[in-house]
């Protein structure tokens, strides 16, 4: 994830977000104090490079805030924050940790969404990341399945040097309509692996009784909640990666 602004902002000198545990990312976000450093200008909604501090801890985030969001004619005004807030609560559920951490908040222009930043390895090249068969892009594959992501492209990927990556811009997700749009279809009508189907098995259970359900219908409508579900429900089912819907375009434009 890169910063882009007339002059380009510089990273604050505060704990390394790797070394943040979510908690305290998570803390940090919620109650530090938001200052705008820089505006990610080639992105589609109002995006702001931030610093957030509280007490001795210091780091870059993203802010989004709601009044930045341009219209869409498929999802309701105002809502792409809480989205994004709730991509983040179903990655914490499956445990693979693949949105950074993210809160909905107030700041300088209002509420929205604020996101740890997290500086990827420049030296990976995203073109043969997003075609490989890395197993942990697979999870991702199922994480977008659940989620409903409808714009899965491979410049909201942010891989790292140890292996890891993180998923970013997740906007436009849970549809009650089968939007999935992604560049990440190698495994299409392959078998789940067993991590995954156990994955989606708790995630099942926390919708229908645990944390996991309850912030969902906090963030998203009743309808959104259903249909998430019934997506996990599916998945289950089948025991198969989903196929590109006939009704919708596969793949996202520009795909990176």
């Amino acid at each position: 994830m890169s910063a882009e602004s007339d002059p380009m902002p510089s990273h604050p000198q505060g704990t390394p977000p790797r070394e943040l545990d979510d908690t305290t990312a998570m803390r940090l976000l919620r109650e530090g104090r938001l200052e705008v450093a820089g505006r990610l200008v080639e992105a589609t909604n109002l995006t702001l490079y931030c610093t957030v501090q509280l007490g001795d801890l210091v780091a870059a985030c993203v802010y989004k805030p709601v009044r930045g969001e341009r219209p869409l004619w498929d999802f309701p005004d105002g809502t792409l924050a809480a989205r994004e807030v709730a991509a983040y609560e179903v990655s914490a559920a499956t445990g693979w940790r693949i949105v950074p951490p993210t809160v909905y908040r107030d700041g300088p222009f209002g509420d929205g969404m604020v996101q740890l930043w997290i500086d990827g390895d420049a030296e990976i090249d995203l073109m043969t990341l997003m075609r490989s068969r890395n197993p942990a892009l697979r999870r991702l594959a199922v994480f977008d399945a659940i989620v409903n992501n409808a714009d899965r492209k491979g410049g909201h990927l942010i891989p790292l040097s140890d292996g890891h990556f993180y998923g970013v811009d997740h906007g436009v997700c849970f549809s009650t309509e089968d939007k999935l749009r992604t560049v990440l279809w190698q495994w299409q009508g392959k078998p789940l692996t067993r991590e995954a189907v156990q994955v989606l098995a708790r995630i099942e259970r926390e919708m229908e009784r645990g944390r996991l359900g309850r912030r969902l219908r906090e963030l998203l409508s009743r309808e959104e909640v259903e249909a998430t579900w019934e997506r996990v429900r599916r998945l289950l089912d089948t025991g198969i990666h989903p196929y590109p819907s006939r009704n919708w375009p596969a793949i996202p434009w520009p795909p990176v």
